[in-house]
């Protein structure tokens, strides 16, 4: 097939989305529809892990698996930065129309992702123990966060390879194949928490194995859709080939955020070490405050997704103009979903609390923590969106420098100073919206005061080599 026939097929194939051309907010809206409902859905079987665990086993338990989240984040965190920067790589070859361009980053993703599932498993086992350590984990929840995080790390291939298999899709448009895929996974981790945990009594590991089993499910379906996929998105299996050049691209955009997510989610096991020192009922109400912090931030985290891959296209085709147009539109629509998010959760934080608990000290903790940070949301529905426009142009330092500067720097030295002059657990909750505010302004400076645009914006995607104008 001829490179022009090629890219014609690439943007006939069913299901990919063209977001070069057409009405700026109802692109945006069509994919983070799908998007977000699919990661409702992810997030409810996470949810139910929490539920299960706080209802059917005890707050020690639920404590034990919040206690693992930053943990597993790291080491996610990592490989997800690599995953944005095959997406990006992806949705910019696609903006081009250079099929075969596509089509290499696809197969160098994928080979790159087997690579890792190997590396971060091993690592996940071997480190975990260590890592427990070096937060201060409790006696009394070490051995549930332990399991947990053993047989996690064990089954992590599925999350990844699922995540580089829709990462690749969404680069293309489409949100409906990880949207299906993710509520097939949730509906069969519901069903095995039930089975693992209520009726055969597996505690937190029954939670563990019901998690790792349903991503290993929504893996194979994803994989499975990109192997009979039409056009040059196409997973070949038995024809792959690594592409150096091409790993060179991903690695040059992936690495920054790579090393901003893993680090800047390593430092909130920083965080929960000072959590820690309040006792399980604070540490219980610190993971439900995570639990519905994920789910009240899906909306525009999925707005600005579409974004980031909105900007990737638009560069690849050319159109600057229509990426400042896109800026706008994300913030109008940011702003449009955050606000009455922000109302509803502080309203509602006594009895989002309880739904995983119904220990009075931990729904005051909970709710406390919902409201002292969830008014920050509103500082991101600003920021965000400049920072989804930088990465989809591969401007991936910038937000990596300014994350780690806020998140990690800055927040730490925050509270390493302020727990110290007060004995209010209070101190903690502020930690995240003080740290997106500095990194907020930190983002802004760099944008009006340096010259990344003229970098980024005029670049050639013709041909092997991504070159200047």
């Amino acid at each position: 097939m001829g490179t022009r026939e090629e890219a014609n097929a690439l943007h006939r194939s069913k299901g990919t989305l063209d977001m070069t051309e057409g009405s700026i907010w109802k692109l945006l809206v069509s994919f983070a529809f799908p998007m977000l409902l699919g990661n409702i859905f992810q997030q409810l079987y996470n949810t139910v892990d929490s539920y299960v665990v706080g209802n059917f086993v005890s707050k020690e338990a639920l404590a034990a698996v919040g206690s693992a989240g930053p943990i597993i984040s790291t080491l996610i965190g990592l490989f997800a930065g690599l995953a944005n920067g095959a997406g990006i790589v992806v949705s910019q070859y696609y903006g081009a129309k250079q099929a075969e361009m596509v089509r290499k980053t696809v197969e160098t993703a994928v080979l790159m992702t087997l690579v890792m599932c190997v590396i971060f498993t091993v690592a996940g086992i071997l480190g975990a123990p260590m890592m427990l350590r070096f937060m201060g984990t409790p006696e009394d929840v070490w051995d549930d966060s332990k399991a947990y995080l053993t047989i996690y790390f064990a089954g992590a291939s599925g999350l990844m390879l699922y995540n580089i298999g829709s990462g690749i899709l969404r680069a293309v448009g489409n949100t409906r194949i990880p949207l299906i895929s993710l509520v097939i996974s949730a509906v069969t981790n519901v069903v095995l928490d039930l089975l693992f945990v209520v009726k055969f009594k597996m505690g937190v590991a029954g939670v563990a194995w019901a998690t790792i089993i349903a991503e290993a499910v929504s893996a194979v379906f994803v994989l499975s859709v990109l192997v009979a996929a039409k056009g040059p998105h196409r997973l070949r299996i038995f024809h792959m080939h690594f592409y150096r050049n091409v790993f060179q691209r991903i690695f040059q955009i992936g690495i920054p955020s790579a090393v901003q997510m893993a680090i800047t989610s390593f430092s909130n096991t920083f965080v929960q070490s000072y959590v820690y020192a309040y006792g399980a009922e604070c540490m219980a109400g610190y993971t439900i405050y995570a639990k519905v912090d994920t789910f009240a931030m899906l909306p525009f985290v999925c707005l600005n997704a579409a974004y980031a891959t909105f900007a990737g296209q638009n560069l690849g085709a050319g159109k600057k103009d229509r990426l400042y147009a896109g800026l706008k539109t994300a913030r109008i629509m940011n702003y449009a979903v955050v606000t009455p998010t922000v109302v509803l959760v502080i309203l509602l934080r006594a009895q989002l609390a309880g739904f995983f608990n119904s220990d009075p000290n931990v729904i005051y903790y909970g709710g406390i923590f919902l409201m002292c940070i969830t008014p920050g949301y509103l500082v991101g529905a600003f920021n965000d969106p400049l920072v989804s426009l930088m990465q989809g142009c591969g401007e991936t330092r910038a937000p990596m420098l300014t994350g780690l500067g806020a998140f990690v720097v800055f927040r730490q030295i925050y509270l390493a100073v302020l727990t110290r002059l007060t004995p209010s657990f209070l101190v903690i909750g502020f930690a995240y919206p003080i740290g997106w505010l500095v990194r907020a302004l930190s983002i802004y400076i760099f944008h009006r005061t340096s010259h990344w645009e003229e970098k980024y914006m005029n670049l050639d995607f013709r041909g092997d080599t991504v070159t200047a104008k």
